[in-house]
Parts: C-alpha cells; sequence; structure tokens
C-alpha cells in the first residue's frame, strides 16, 4: 500500500510537472517580447497600451478556448471565422431588420452557430467525412449564408447599452467583453483540470480507440466539441460586433489562421492529447502583444503576415523537438 501511494504521488508530481515544463516555453516567449517591444517602443510599457492589448485579443481569446478543445481531441476546424460571421448576420438582421429584441438575435445568432457546429460533428462522426473537409465545406456554407442574410450589405446600429460592453470600463480598468473571455478561459480551464468530460478531450485525443474500449462515447465527444468551438465562435461574433457597433458578412476572414496560430504557440499538439488552456491563453496573448509591437513600431500589415508565419513555424518546431526529448 505504501509503495502503491508512493507511486501514485510520483505519477501526479510528473503530470503536473509536465504541464508546467508544457508552458514555460511560451511564457518564456511572451516575456521576451516584452522586454523586446519595451526597449524597441516607449508606447508598448504602459497601462492604457495593456488595457488596448486586452481589448483586442477579446474575440480571438474566446474562439482560440473551443478550438483548444478541438485539436485537443486530434481535430482542426477551419470554420469558426465563417460561423462568427453568421453568427453576426443572423444577430444583426434579427434586431435591426426583424425588429425583435437584441437579446433574441443574440440567442438566435448563438443556436445558429451551434447548428453549424452540430453538422461539422455529424460529418466527421457519422459520415466519416475528414475535419479538415468537413469545417472547409462549412467555412465556404456559413460565408455564403451570411453573405445571403442581407445581399452582402452591412448593418449598422445597435441599442447604447450593447456598445458599451466593449467601451465602458468597470473599476476604470476592464470592459465587460475582458470579463466575458476570462470567465469563458477559467471555465475551461476548470472543465479540463476537474470533470471527468474534460479529460475525456484528451484520452480522445491521444487514442480514440483506446478511448473507445475504456467506455468513453467518442462520437458524443467529437460532436460536442465541435458544436461547443462553433457556439464559441458565434459569442465571438456578438462581442466583435459590440467593438464595432455593426455587423457584416465579410467579419472574421482569416481568423481561424489567427485562432490555430494561437492555440499551436501555446504549446497544445496538432496531433491531440497535449495541451491546455493555460498555454492557449499565453498563445493569444503572443499573438495580441506581437501585433500590438509591430504596430506601434509601423511595420508593414503585409510584413506582419509574414512574421507571424514564422512565429507558428517557430512555435511547431519547438514542441515537435520538446515532444522528441520527452
Amino acid at each position: 500500500m505504501v509503495a502503491l501511494d508512493i507511486n501514485e504521488q510520483r505519477l501526479s508530481a510528473g503530470t503536473w510537472l509536465s504541464k508546467v515544463k508544457g508552458a514555460t516555453g511560451p511564457l518564456v516567449g511572451l516575456l521576451a517580447l516584452c522586454v523586446f517591444l519595451s526597449f524597441s517602443t516607449d508606447a508598448f510599457l504602459s497601462v492604457r497600451n495593456g488595457l488596448n492589448i486586452l481589448d483586442q485579443i477579446t474575440v480571438l481569446g474566446i474562439m482560440a478556448v473551443g478550438m483548444t478543445f478541438v485539436i485537443l481531441i486530434g481535430g482542426i476546424d477551419l470554420s469558426v471565422g465563417s460561423v462568427l460571421a453568421l453568427a453576426m448576420m443572423v444577430m444583426g438582421w434579427t434586431a435591426n431588420i426583424a425588429g425583435l429584441p437584441l437579446a433574441v438575435g443574440i440567442a438566435l445568432g448563438l443556436i445558429a452557430s451551434g447548428i453549424s457546429g452540430l453538422i461539422v460533428g455529424l460529418l466527421v462522426t457519422q459520415f466519416k467525412v475528414p475535419a479538415f473537409i468537413a469545417t472547409l465545406a462549412m467555412m465556404s456554407a456559413a460565408r455564403g449564408v451570411a453573405n445571403m442574410i442581407t445581399d452582402g450589405q452591412q448593418i449598422v446600429g445597435f441599442p447604447d447599452w450593447f456598445m458599451m460592453l466593449a467601451i465602458d470600463r468597470h473599476f476604470g480598468v476592464l470592459t465587460a467583453t475582458v470579463f466575458l473571455m476570462l470567465a469563458v478561459v477559467l471555465v475551461a480551464w476548470l472543465f479540463l483540470h476537474f470533470r471527468s468530460e474534460g479529460r475525456m478531450l484528451y484520452a480522445v485525443g491521444g487514442n480514440p480507440e483506446v478511448a473507445r474500449l475504456a467506455g468513453i462515447n467518442v462520437k458524443l465527444v467529437t460532436i460536442s466539441v465541435y458544436v461547443a468551438s462553433a457556439v464559441l465562435a458565434g459569442l465571438a461574433g456578438i462581442v466583435l460586433a459590440a467593438r464595432l457597433d455593426s455587423v457584416q458578412p465579410s467579419s472574421g476572414f482569416g481568423y481561424e489562421l489567427d485562432t490555430i496560430a494561437a492555440v499551436v504557440i501555446g504549446g497544445t499538439s496538432l496531433s491531440g492529447g497535449a495541451g491546455g488552456i493555460g498555454g492557449t491563453l499565453i498563445g493569444v496573448l503572443i499573438i495580441g502583444v506581437l501585433r500590438n509591437g509591430l504596430n506601434l513600431l509601423n511595420v508593414s500589415p503585409f510584413l506582419q503576415q509574414v512574421i507571424i508565419g514564422i512565429v507558428i513555424v517557430l512555435a511547431v518546431g519547438a514542441e515537435t523537438i520538446r515532444r522528441r526529448r520527452a
């Protein structure tokens, strides 16, 4: 019994040590980036700029949580940017054209995004369509429906209280949208660490067949994950609408790449079964700080895309080397 207890303690300590090591690399990279930008520009190291960075990463942060779930099970979701636009257009049409309360529009937008995720999940599990193809198809379909709702036209103007969610700073520090992002991150972290359903994601990502033999309903887990990712993309669209005080079907274009990049930079393995919300949050901050710093340095937006691409490659390479050593 004593030997068994000691082995369990060693296993638990090893697991936590592995998680700490997995998050160390991205955290060191974030700190190094902040130090470099602090010396490169006077405007970076200020409270106002820090708050601006938090405001700018709210949409990416919420989407990245859902993408973390998807990548943890060994999947991929290329449709999140289009689903974001779909949720925005459904909300805007319901509230501004149909004349229903904005709360109803928000609910319908989230339902539309959830249905998109459900379709993807069914394609992957029931029809055995590869996740890459299923989400690529949904990326096109959701964008098309978003354009069809208003024939490609944007919708402008929402109630003042809605816009104030992204402007009014509570306690003089954070906006409601930032609080929402932090709440989503916290709930997701608690889910992965303290719920058996959260641990199922790691099991499915590690080996789906072994997870199935262990009694886990792999199909249900997969469908639930894609629905969660889509709903969080829709929620991010609501946040973006509050920031812009408008909705347009072209919103979210290219967001799927930033979202995947943030998750991968945060240390979540593209092969599934390894990673977590803490690393994803660091990855989101790295993307946000990098874009903010490059703007302060007046770097061309086109060159910024090249730099972000190089950072992604370096992050994936570092993760691959770390796994080989482990």
